[in-house]
């Protein structure tokens, strides 16, 4: 099977698995958005979702986040790992938001990327689903499946997502990195055996 007989295989089976694709982390503007896949960085998106709700409810706009302290935004993120960066960060985040960009998100990988706990996978993801700008976002488990599946030489997550954006067409992006997500949690998981793994079986039995 060719490298891009491979991919296709991936998205005809990821589009029966997965036909719609909801966003694991709950937001409801591209600023909740960002803030939460910051906080999401070596947790899981369960646990982000656990504690953004309080979070949101007193510090929902760069205007109420700016006003805190930082050990008030640690004390509402305490449960999350790395929570005292992550208080940092959100804090400098905000202020830069109002003292650049008025309070609002910008749309620029650029000017999202200045801003602090913002990294390129954050940023890909605001772009992509806060404002629908087609992005492939790589993750851990879109990086090791990409990997497994010989579509990427998985070198890093810059070539994973370069090898993605020129296998798959643009229109599926947005979509498709979230269904690779879905199968790398429910069958590929990076500490399984991977006995659910059936594309991967798919690709190369014998």
């Amino acid at each position: 099977m060719t490298k891009k007989q491979r991919a296709e295989l991936v998205q005809i089976e990821l589009e029966k698995l997965y036909p719609t694709t909801p966003i694991p982390l709950d937001h409801t503007d591209p600023y909740t958005l960002m803030v939460a896949v910051a906080l999401s960085a070596q947790t899981t998106d369960k646990k982000v979702n656990q504690v953004t709700p309080d979070l949101f409810a007193v510090a929902g706009t760069p205007q109420r986040m700016a006003k805190l302290e930082e050990f008030e935004i640690k004390e509402l993120i305490k449960e999350i790992g790395l929570s005292n960066t992550k208080a940092k960060n959100l804090k400098r985040m905000a202020e830069l938001l109002l003292e650049r960009h008025n309070g609002i998100v910008p749309q620029t990988y650029e000017e999202l990327e200045a801003l602090p706990g913002v990294g390129h996978k954050t940023a890909s993801v605001v772009m992509s689903q806060g404002f629908g700008f087609p992005a492939f976002p790589v993750d851990t488990h879109i990086h090791r499946l990409m990997t497994q599946w010989k579509l990427t030489s998985g070198k890093n997550v810059v070539e994973t997502e370069r090898d993605a954006k020129s296998l798959f067409p643009e229109e599926v992006w947005n979509k498709l990195h979230l269904q690779i997500i879905f199968y790398g949690r429910e069958y590929s998981p990076a500490r399984g055996k991977g006995e659910k793994d059936f594309i991967t079986k798919m690709m190369f039995e014998k």
